[in-house]
């Protein structure tokens, strides 16, 4: 049930978008791109190149939502990402941005016609399941991680944040929270 409401959400997202909403827009930047920007920097992108790439991805969904006989039929986040790492795989192999993908674009995605080696679906696995760990959390430990790895904050910062008495108490609770996240990843990556 909750998988159709976040489809139906995507839905109205998109609409929005293709009102032109700038209230729609922003709300899928902010929950697509940073994924997006972690995938192009696990491979050797710059924010640069993450933020090129999901404008471009940002324009290939414009310009479906504006056809009337296009339906969202998967999660926007897994779409958006998809197109993404589509054009991310093409900069690769040209050495330059492929701007145009066929109009096939729905049916190639989901499919085997990609050509992505093992070990980039490897990583996407990986990857999906890290996110999932990470959503399983719960807090403060997803906010310390995330904090420290993602925002470069440092220890004594973590440690004013939430109100630990000293940044080694800070770093104490880090690591118990890279332990959980890591018995969370493996018992998801084992099933």
């Amino acid at each position: 049930m909750k998988h159709n409401q976040n489809i139906e959400r995507d839905r109205e997202l998109l609409l929005g978008l293709a009102r032109n909403d700038d209230k729609a827009l922003a709300t899928i930047y902010t929950e697509n791109f940073p994924s997006v920007l972690r995938m192009v920097l696990q491979y050797k992108g710059s924010e640069d190149d993450a933020k090129d790439l999901f404008q471009e991805a940002m324009i290939i969904l414009y310009e479906k939502v504006q056809q009337d006989e296009f339906d969202l039929y998967s999660k926007l986040k897994t779409f958006l990402y998809a197109i993404c790492r589509h054009l991310w795989l093409k900069k690769q192999q040209n050495g330059s941005w492929q701007l145009a993908l066929p109009d096939e674009l729905a049916e190639i995605l989901p499919g085997e016609d990609l050509n992505i080696t093992q070990e980039h679906q490897q990583k996407d696995l990986q990857f999906t399941i890290m996110e999932q760990a990470m959503g399983n959390m719960g807090e403060p430990c997803k906010t310390i991680l995330e904090d420290y790895y993602v925002r470069k904050m440092s220890m004594q910062e973590i440690a004013e944040k939430f109100g630990y008495t000293n940044s080694e108490n800070a770093k104490n609770q880090k690591y118990k929270c890279l332990m959980r996240l890591k018995k969370l990843f493996f018992d998801q990556y084992k099933s």
